[in-house]
């Protein structure tokens, strides 16, 4: 079966294209924009772009994106246009831009509109700081130069740490990386792409090809010339890559350093290339950037902030941010003003505790855990905290402690608190059905507080009351695994719950059928849904496309370039699905098909009465009864009701199409 990343990637790319900062169609808009009049309408087609726009604070200024756009939760309310590939005019007219943002793969759209507005067209970036260079001219354009300037500095001192901690390393024991875009027709970037740009200053040295292109395709013989130690992929194709048979023989698979990172981070040019730089160096240098004497500055307390947390027996609740190992961490801490008692999933029951937090530490130093393991790291960062380690107790995180969620329930005399952090995108799991495999955190962690005294039967039963209510949250949120997407999550497989003894009242009981049970699952999961759409922009109206992205459903990757039975061809036919998807009517068909399948999955219901509800979808679309029925999607790939659905979706465009020609 092919791998969908490798037929996405193309799409991927372009959608993560951006363009040098001496394009001429910038520079005419720069002048059709004086600065105090920024446009005031944007529609943007290409994601990077967008992602450059919200993070400069021009988000407001947006008032249309793609499907494949993931906005913060304060901007979730935006037009989607359509998919990357091709958007509908008749959307983006409704819009009235002034602006609107395309890159080359779009000439139809700027025919049509480049006598209506400003069309810029985005060509792609050949380095990181010709991506730089776009962020400035980006940010001008709209009024935020200096909120720009102030981003791409943060950017470039990112870049220069790796620079400084990379220098050392000698020549002979750089490490030869290779970004691998697709499996079954190999393929990489071009020698002029940015992505080995990210490989050079992450301090790798990439392949040279001897051709250049956002994507080409290579020989398994040229990989085995290259002979990469390193091979990076996005999405979930690491698996697939070490089990080709055509790659056994490179170090890279051999030693089993094949490592997978978000798809928005590596086929994206755009805010997050510092981070992902320094991620990837982090991966490739392990063992370099785990040594406490090669670290460019020393561990130290940075900075810190107050949080909220009105109890008799907590003297300060803070998150403070640290410098350990070169990277940014951020702790919440909760200082007592006396010992207490707590019961943690990570380190069991401990007494005498004055300080009990939660440890964000940053993707390039989740390598730590490998190298120092669980007291390493305690003591590693307590002491950057000045927290005596014998009287601390530490949850720690992968997700950002900036999405940290302090959720508050009382009833009469009773409070409780939890504080919650949650990341459900790299290793959600369904508990039963996936394996037991180590990964690095994605994590939901809670740390419970109340203003009663909890007995030890209370506690131990608050971890479950809390479990559940987290589960539930999952549930409705419509988590998927990320092993097996086409089952919902349960957890992230690294989750940890940490219950504080507290003062106040005597409480025996936490269980469901308790008030203080009931407190603690509510403010449990208001704080996880809170905390997922801070962290992952995971939020319950999300659009039908991110549903079936999460699924990892892409009709493109499905349907072959000509269509059996249908006057359109791929793309085309892509466009009008998407198109209908669009529409309440079908996004709600599809969204029943979701849930009605996993219902079937689960033995819950049957599958008949979908058949009949799927065939009135596709004559509503199509204008007609459609005969007669096309078999589009191979059994196996997809759960057959999520099969059913599209197959709905494509026959009656198919039979509108049909019957238009006609």
């Amino acid at each position: 079966m092919k791998p969908v990343f490798s037929i996405v990637v193309f799409m991927l790319l372009w959608a993560g294209a951006t363009a040098p900062a001496w394009a001429d169609p910038l520079r005419d808009a720069q002048e059709r924009f004086p600065v105090n009049h920024p446009p005031q309408r944007v529609v943007s087609l290409v994601p990077a772009a967008t992602e450059m726009l919200v993070a400069v604070g021009a988000g407001d200024a947006v008032v249309g994106v793609t499907s494949h756009d993931t906005l913060p939760v304060n901007l979730r309310k935006k037009e989607i246009v359509g998919g990357f590939a091709a958007p509908s005019l008749e959307r983006i007219e409704a819009l009235r831009p002034d602006l609107l943002l395309v890159s080359s793969l779009h000439g139809t759209v700027k025919k049509r509109f480049q006598d209506q507005c400003a069309v810029v067209e985005l060509s792609p970036v050949h380095s990181v700081e010709q991506a730089l260079e776009r962020l400035h001219d980006l940010g001008g354009l709209l009024g935020r130069g200096q909120e720009a300037d102030t981003l791409a500095a943060g950017i470039r001192a990112e870049l220069a740490l790796i620079r400084a901690k990379v220098e050392p390393i000698p020549a002979a024991k750089r490490q030869r990386v290779m970004r691998l875009m697709g499996v079954a027709q190999l393929m990489a970037p071009g020698d002029d792409s940015f992505q080995n740009d990210f490989i050079r200053s992450a301090g790798g040295i990439p392949p040279r090809f001897g051709r250049n292109g956002e994507a080409i395709v290579v020989s398994p013989a040229e990989i085995v010339r290259f002979n990469p130690q390193t091979i990076y992929v996005c999405g979930d194709a690491a698996e697939a890559v070490l089990a080709n048979p055509a790659l056994q023989k490179i170090e890279a698979v051999k030693h089993k350093r094949v490592f997978s990172f978000p798809c928005e981070f590596t086929c994206r040019a755009g805010v997050n290339m510092g981070g992902f730089v320094s991620w990837l160096a982090a991966r490739v240098y392990e063992q370099e950037f785990s040594d406490p004497s090669r670290q460019a500055y020393p561990d130290q307390m940075l900075e810190a902030r107050p949080v909220a947390l009105p109890l008799s027996y907590v003297r300060q609740a803070l998150v403070q941010k640290s410098r350990i190992r070169d990277f940014i961490n951020k702790t919440l801490v909760v200082d007592f003003t006396t010992p207490q008692r707590i019961l943690s999933t990570l380190e069991g029951m401990r007494e005498g505790i004055m300080g009990v937090g939660n440890h964000y530490y940053p993707p390039p130093s989740w390598g730590l855990g490998h190298t120092s393991g669980l007291d390493g790291l305690r003591r590693t960062a307590t002491a950057a905290l000045a927290r005596p380690d014998a009287q601390t107790s530490l949850l720690f995180t992968g997700a950002d402690m900036d999405h940290l969620v302090v959720a508050e329930k009382s009833f009469r005399d009773l409070t409780v608190y939890a504080l919650v952090t949650a990341g459900v995108k790299t290793n959600a799991m369904r508990m039963a059905t996936d394996s037991g495999n180590f990964y690095e955190p994605g994590t939901i962690n809670i740390v419970l507080l109340t203003n009663a005294r909890l007995s030890e039967q209370a506690m131990s039963r608050a971890i479950i009351t809390a479990t559940e209510a987290k589960t539930a949250a999952l549930t409705d949120l419509d988590i998927r695994s990320t092993y097996s997407p086409h089952f919902a999550a349960t957890g992230t497989g690294t989750d940890n719950l940490l219950v504080v003894q507290g003062e106040g009242p005597g409480i025996n009981g936490a269980g469901g059928h308790t008030k203080m049970g009931e407190l603690i699952a509510a403010a449990v999961y208001d704080g996880v849904r809170k905390a997922i759409a801070g962290q992952n922009r995971i939020t319950a109206d999300r659009s039908i496309f991110a549903r079936l992205e999460e699924r990892r459903i892409h009709l493109a990757s499905l349907l072959p370039l000509e269509p059996e039975e249908c006057s359109l061809d791929r793309r085309q036919l892509v466009a009008a699905v998407e198109d209908a998807l669009m529409q309440p009517e079908y996004a709600g068909f599809m969204a029943g098909s979701l849930a009605m399948s996993d219902a079937v999955q689960a033995g819950l219901a049957d599958p008949q009465g979908h058949e009949l509800w799927a065939k009135a979808v596709a004559a509503r679309l199509a204008g007609h009864a459609v005969e007669p029925w096309h078999q589009r999607f191979l059994e196996g790939r997809l759960p057959p009701l999520a099969a059913k659905a599209l197959e709905s979706l494509v026959n009656g465009v198919c039979a509108r199409e049909k019957g238009s020609a006609d």
